[in-house]
């Protein structure tokens, strides 16, 4: 039996996911296969994905393709109660509520895990850590699974080095049509729609400091950039401080750019990269904000015990006022600022990442009982009919190699020209 907030909410939830589903054709398309073979018939499917209208399409794609689904969210403050409920209204079994407390999402966590599910779909590893810790029986049935984020990969590839990994798993986030896409644009745009929206500031002229530049970095970057902010980039990788550089922005470490910053946005997947250091040096009024998965980016509890005042500025903004009485703004108790003040990714961007989901979990039904217990990249032909079915749900087409030119590429001869 589902455990949402308000039933009453459901219709509200059915319209976003009509609305994203309009917007979804690559996975339209896959749901039309599926449906019509019954891929899933007789699986039982536990899904942990930020509950949103896109994850709640995804769960009826599933289902139509036979599945018994059991979906829950990932994170307490990204579930949107509306589609909690229009989703169970569609005959999913949905577990998730907005702003519960740690305790409460363990337990919602464990409430879609009860029925024992043959796949599982993660985004952040949570299902992992209670499939492999207090809850290992309620994973006996599981022939493999997928991850979507990078935190979670982590986790995922920690886990398998150390023998720790109790079924295959599918690594979708390094996916070409998922970080390519969901991490650059996807995030890049998400996180500022939620920033705008929250603060109601102007972007251009400000300060932007961006902690870390890989695939989300980068596009949270190139918005900032593209809206007239001044941006500086912290590393600690070269490679991708010199390529910031030379598309540039200004480089250096974050104990000089906090100084520096109205606005700072963390996007590295790891704890403590702003720090009681950094607080006491920002200027007055300057905002924090986190696109990681989880809350450890901004270390907020040295925050809180730095202030002599917490209160409420707007919604999903709190103040810290310091004893000096500089105020620092933290946004959305410092969690992935595009879901918990945000509606996340757009639909087209989903629509590859929840694609190459589908795929992923059909390829472990498949193949899963004879893999060994280790983390597997997606391979390529997925990655390729996504690209593909993307690309003519927008109406586009590209060229296809002649045969005379698959031989020149697959040969080695020089073909010198003649006189």
């Amino acid at each position: 039996m589902s455990i949402i907030k308000d039933p009453s909410l459901a219709e509200s939830g059915r319209m976003k996911i009509k609305w994203v589903e309009d917007y979804m054709p690559a996975l339209g398309a896959i749901r039309a296969r599926m449906e019509k073979e019954q891929t899933f018939a007789g699986l039982k499917i536990t899904m942990s994905i930020h509950m949103e209208a896109k994850t709640a399409y995804l769960a009826t794609c599933l289902q139509a393709a036979g599945a018994e689904v059991h979906a829950t969210g990932c994170n307490p403050l990204s579930t949107q109660d509306d589609v909690a409920a229009g989703l169970a209204s569609l005959g999913v079994q949905t577990y998730a509520k907005h702003g519960v407390s740690a305790e409460e999402y363990r337990e919602l966590l464990v409430a879609a895990l009860r029925c024992r599910p043959d796949l599982i779909i993660d985004d952040g590893g949570d299902l992992l850590e209670l499939l492999t810790g207090d809850y290992k029986e309620l994973g006996e049935n599981i022939i493999g699974g997928a991850e979507e984020t990078t935190t979670g990969i982590h986790r995922l590839r920690a886990r398998a080095k150390a023998g720790l990994l109790p079924f295959p798993m599918m690594d979708v986030n390094d996916a070409k049509c998922k970080h390519y896409y969901d991490n650059k644009y996807g995030t890049g745009q998400s996180v500022w729609d939620a920033i705008m929206h929250t603060t109601n500031l102007l972007v251009a002229g400000k300060t932007v400091v961006v902690a870390g530049y890989g695939y989300c970095g980068r596009g949270v970057a190139m918005r900032a950039k593209g809206m007239g902010a001044n941006v500086i980039v912290t590393e600690i990788d070269p490679i991708k401080a010199l390529e910031a550089s030379m598309e540039g922005m200004r480089v250096m470490p974050m104990d000089k750019a906090a100084s520096e910053g109205d606005l700072f946005i963390t996007t590295t997947g790891c704890r403590d990269v702003i720090t009681a250091k950094h607080f006491q040096v920002m200027k007055n009024n300057a905002f924090l904000a986190n696109a990681g998965h989880f809350n450890v980016e901004v270390n907020g509890e040295e925050l809180e015990q730095m202030a002599v005042r917490v209160f409420p500025r707007r919604q999903d903004i709190m103040g810290y006022e310091l004893p000096d009485g500089r105020v620092l703004n933290l946004l959305a108790e410092g969690r992935l600022v595009n879901l918990a003040s945000g509606n996340g990714h757009p639909a087209e961007i989903m629509d590859m990442s929840f694609s190459i989901q589908a795929l992923a979990l059909e390829y472990m039904k498949n193949h899963g009982a004879h893999l060994e217990k280790a983390v597997y990249d997606i391979p390529r032909q997925i990655d390729d009919t996504v690209s593909l079915l993307k690309l003519q749900g927008i109406g586009m087409e590209i060229d296809h190699l002649t045969p005379a030119q698959e031989q020149y590429l697959a040969g080695w001869e020089v073909q010198f020209p003649q006189k």
